[in-house]
């Protein structure tokens, strides 16, 4: 994800890192390339009797613009709900290291415990990316705790079966009392809300159908786009067949990017940099000494 401060409206014009643009810039060439053919093949094209007009073109571009505003809402809304779930995760993994924290005795160690949690964030993060997990995972697991999480489907639910087992042990050492063993499960059953929430929108996405029907739409009009315009325009039709086209197939290729959200294109979430930002709060909410630099959500823009 890029965050960038504000720009003057100017420059932001010509922006081309974070834009959909240099994923659709082929697909714009083609159709300049297809206007300029259109243009030379105009005199053959009307010895046919055929003719198209603009105005079927701008009824049918209001009714796909209205389908690609819905489907862009309905992407853009399970992008809101990730980012919200992973914000949901940060408050419950604080949380439950300040109660733990504040509830045991000074002596405990709560480093592996501390770890647990850091990987549980790491862990969640690459299983929604669908990434190998056992070198990250290295780092903050044990050797058996690292083989037990490996052998499962869900390497994330197995660390907070781990972490609920580190706090069941406190409890039969009369460390925890009921009521507070009850507290503290009930943070980990916001941990597994937000698993559950996060596997949910990475395993349905928006159904094909409906992304498939608005796609071949769009392509189909940005392909017939420049006879309709030719008659009237003549060389302007490739600059305005161009431009029409942008605002439709920029707006089907950034629905693309919002459905998957836990993706690592320039418009996803920044998993990378709230795991970072969790790893970094537990570190020194335990008072330790050896905390990793802080990441933002994109290396060439730092936040204001």
């Amino acid at each position: 994800m890029i965050v960038r401060p504000h720009e003057h409206w100017l420059t932001r014009i010509f922006v081309w890192h974070g834009s959909v643009l240099s994923k659709i810039f082929s697909r714009l060439l083609l159709n300049f390339l297809l206007s300029i053919a259109v243009i030379c093949l105009l005199p053959w094209y009307s010895s046919l009797g055929i003719k198209l007009t603009v105005a079927p073109f701008s009824i049918l571009g209001v009714a796909i613009a209205i389908f690609l505003g819905f489907r862009n809402n309905a992407c853009y809304s399970r992008y809101v709900e990730a980012r919200l779930l992973w914000g949901q995760l940060m408050i419950a993994s604080r949380s439950l290291l300040r109660e733990v924290k504040t509830t045991l005795p000074a002596t405990t160690d709560l480093a592996g415990f501390v770890r647990l949690q850091i990987a549980f964030a790491h862990s969640l993060r690459m299983q929604l990316r669908r990434l190998p997990q056992q070198e990250t995972l290295a780092n903050y697991l044990t050797a058996e705790q690292l083989i037990q999480v490996l052998a499962v489907q869900s390497p994330a639910n197995r660390i907070l079966l781990l972490i609920g087992e580190w706090l069941a042990e406190r409890r039969q050492q009369g460390l925890l009392s009921d009521i507070l063993f009850h507290s503290l499960n009930n943070r980990l059953n916001d941990m597994s809300g937000v698993l559950a929430g996060c596997e949910r929108i990475a395993n349905t996405p928006v159904p094909f159908a409906y992304s498939l029907i608005l796609h071949r739409t769009v392509y189909l009009f940005c392909i017939m786009l420049p006879f309709a315009l030719v008659g009237d325009l003549h060389y302007m039709t490739p600059f305005v067949s161009v431009l029409i086209s942008y605002t439709f197939i920029s707006l089907d290729a950034l629905a693309e990017e919002l459905e998957e959200p836990f993706g690592i294109e320039n418009n996803d979430l920044p998993l990378d940099a709230i795991s970072n930002a969790i790893e970094i709060d537990l570190l020194q909410m335990n008072d330790e000494a050896d905390v990793p630099a802080r990441r933002v959500p994109d290396k060439c823009y730092q936040l204001t």
